[in-house]
């Protein structure tokens, strides 16, 4: 069964284009959203993709459609085919229930691999040239000025022992775990 999956980024846009696109290439369902691409969970996406059994095409209009980026949709695609399900765009060379979708599929993954590598080489190259220049990555130890005046406050508050920690850590805008941090950096017993 050939099922669709039309979305849009803003309530302004409009699905009518990618509806009547998928209808007519014979989506027996199309499931519709309007959300951003970027958003890691889509409500329809999640339940298009649990509906989905081997033998069905997933059809979309475009791939930008349905992934937020490439290696997202080379995840996305990977699941499907696990799922023994066809992945075909109406806009772009991609069918993967042929032989040739499957092989522009597989050089989009070798793309998006290589992507990756490309980007943790050079972060292991500056990271090393940094090293030679005699510069560590990472936060500095221990606190900031303006943190250690906000610790000597948590600790003269913290043995008051009049307001309870999260009405403290509201106080002075902070979370609790930094809370006990800045106590803990002082040499305060924490009870």
């Amino acid at each position: 069964m050939k099922i669709g999956y039309a979305r849009v980024s803003t309530g302004d846009q409009n699905l009518d284009l990618q509806v009547d696109a998928l209808k007519k290439a014979g989506c027996g369902k199309i499931y519709q959203e309007k959300v951003s691409g970027m958003k890691t969970y889509r409500v329809e996406l999640a339940k298009l993709l649990a509906h989905l059994r081997a033998g069905d095409v997933l059809v979309i209009w475009k791939l930008d459609r349905l992934g937020r980026s490439l290696q997202h949709l080379v995840t996305l695609t990977q699941e499907l085919l696990q799922k023994e399900v066809g992945l075909q765009s109406l806009s772009d060379p991609i069918d993967t229930t042929t032989a040739q979708g499957r092989l522009v599929f597989n050089i989009f993954a070798s793309l998006a691999q290589f992507e990756r590598d490309l980007i943790r080489e050079r972060t292991m190259a500056g990271l090393a040239s940094a090293r030679v220049r005699g510069r560590l990555g990472g936060r500095k130890k221990g606190l900031s000025a303006k943190a250690q005046k906000t610790a000597l406050i948590a600790e003269a508050l913290y043995k008051q022992r009049q307001l309870p920690v999260i009405d403290l850590c509201k106080q002075l805008s902070i979370s609790k775990p930094t809370f006990y941090r800045y106590l803990r950096s002082r040499g305060v017993e924490i009870k």
